[in-house]
């Protein structure tokens, strides 16, 4: 949960409490929904009892008819809720439908909305962070969630340099994951030094994989 919290503590849209709720309460709460609490909501509770996210408390807000709903967008905006499980996540569901595949991915898809980043810089990154706030694997491959992506970007000035490219990622050692920002191909991932940014990644650099959140799941090998 490193880097949901890291996404928690940074992201001025979220603000958490600091009221951690005890075992006894995240039983009774699961107790009442008929089934265990997805990983990383329980995990919120545990940590800080629940939060305030877009100016409306996230806790565990209340019940109806189908089960619990742990945040509504604004007092008579959209409930949400968590549908089908997978893996010991739950995906949260909306009056629109399935709008991320677990709560660290909801949280990190309205981090990123606050920000301005939309959905993600392109499908695959939008994918992605509707699971996970970012991804860090032990050979050192890091993939931003929304949190670092404008600063990481505006550090390596890529807007300048590569202004069709988007920085997604690095290898934490000195090499950076580009994806284009757009155009038909912005499924491809390509792995350049941070000293030789220009505007042709794809003819500098070399290419990683054409399925990033694939390749993330596979373990990253560079």
């Amino acid at each position: 949960m490193t880097l949901l919290r890291q996404l928690v503590d940074s992201a001025p849209s979220i603000r958490p409490w600091s009221t951690p709720a005890p075992e006894g309460l995240l039983r009774s709460v699961e107790l009442s929904a008929g089934t265990a609490l997805p990983r990383s909501y329980r995990w919120w509770l545990a940590e800080f009892g629940g939060g305030v996210v877009d100016g409306t408390p996230l806790g565990t807000q209340e019940f109806d008819a189908d089960g619990l709903v742990f945040w509504r967008d604004g007092d008579c905006g959209a409930a949400y809720r968590f549908g089908d499980e997978v893996g010991g996540e739950r995906c949260v569901v909306g009056d629109e439908g399935v709008v991320a595949e677990s709560f660290a991915g909801f949280l990190t898809t309205r981090v990123a909305l606050a920000l301005g980043l939309r959905d993600g810089p392109n499908p695959a990154v939008a994918r992605l962070w509707r699971a996970t706030p970012g991804v860090l694997l032990d050979n050192g491959v890091h993939v931003y969630g929304p949190d670092s992506f404008g600063e990481r970007n505006a550090t390596v000035e890529v807007a300048r340099y590569a202004p069709h490219w988007v920085l997604v990622g690095d290898d934490s050692g000195g090499a950076g994951l580009f994806m284009r920002r757009h155009g038909r191909d912005r499924e491809s991932v390509h792995r350049l030094d941070l000293g030789a940014v220009g505007p042709d990644v794809a003819e500098d650099g070399e290419l990683v994989t054409a399925d990033l959140v694939g390749w993330v799941e596979a373990g990253g090998e560079l």
